[in-house]
């Protein structure tokens, strides 16, 4: 059985007794790929000394998460983009709007979200979504620049059953983590109508973290917490689960 998280931050954790820890504890619940998103210019060799360290568990990705937009959102770009062609990377992400921290910059996410597109065209490669507070706004950019090129992963979806099937439908895979195992956040209703063809799993770490661990920094082991949680709703096995889902993963990461 091997498990894929498609989303986590493990290089946040810069002690590398603490993250040799971490990736010991992913090894003993079959977690065995890890794709990495870097949210900002000074995260990039953060994420890439996680990779270099770990080669054969972790994958890079590379974009300008939309909290990281601001004023200098091109200063920004114009060190992540080289990166995109000196390294091997998966995606390009993660990219997106958010507007629920701050609305400010909105018209600049959107000028960022759409030129980060443009290059995982370019490249051939995914795109791994940041979505908060905003879906009517990130659907609209992925309705006005879909082709058979644009394709990827709608992150963290917490969404409703109506906006599952529009993603779904564009050719996205739906980024399911900690927040599948919390009471009341409704997308163990939604789930199980959704067929876990468009599903892949995540755990964000070190945020959103599962039940039993919820309001603890969250890791990429507790993935686990995940997969369990997702067999329960659609009545399968947790190797079914890891299956299913990582081949998902391999759809869209090549790899």
């Amino acid at each position: 059985m091997v498990l894929t998280d498609t989303h986590t931050h493990l290089y946040y954790e810069t002690d590398t007794d603490k993250r040799a820890q971490m990736m010991q504890r992913c090894l003993e619940n079959n977690i065995g790929r890890l794709f990495l998103p870097n949210v900002d210019a000074a995260s990039v060799p953060m994420m890439f000394d996680l990779v270099k360290t770990y080669p054969d568990a972790c994958y890079p990705m590379l974009g300008l998460h939309p909290c990281s937009v601001k004023d200098d959102w091109e200063e920004e770009l114009a060190v992540i983009q080289p990166a995109m062609h000196q390294h091997k990377i998966y995606a390009v992400g993660e990219i997106g709007i958010d507007l629920y921290w701050d609305k400010t910059f909105l018209t600049q996410q959107v000028q960022a979200f759409k030129l980060q597109i443009q290059w995982a065209k370019t490249l051939k490669l995914p795109i791994v979504i940041h979505c908060r507070d905003a879906f009517d706004e990130v659907y609209q950019v992925l309705h006005d620049e879909h082709d058979e090129n644009l394709r990827g992963i709608f992150h963290c979806f917490t969404g409703t059953l109506e906006q599952a099937s529009k993603v779904t439908a564009l050719g996205f895979y739906l980024g399911i983590g900690g927040v599948v195992t919390y009471k009341n956040a409704g997308l163990d209703k939604i789930l199980p109508q959704i067929d876990l063809k468009h599903v892949v799993l995540e755990t964000d770490s070190p945020y959103l973290t599962p039940v039993p661990y919820r309001g603890k920094p969250n890791e990429s082991a507790y993935l686990i917490y995940v997969a369990q949680k997702v067999a329960e709703l659609y009545q399968i096995s947790v190797e079914d689960v890891a299956r299913i889902t990582t081949e998902n993963s391999e759809k869209i990461f090549g790899v």
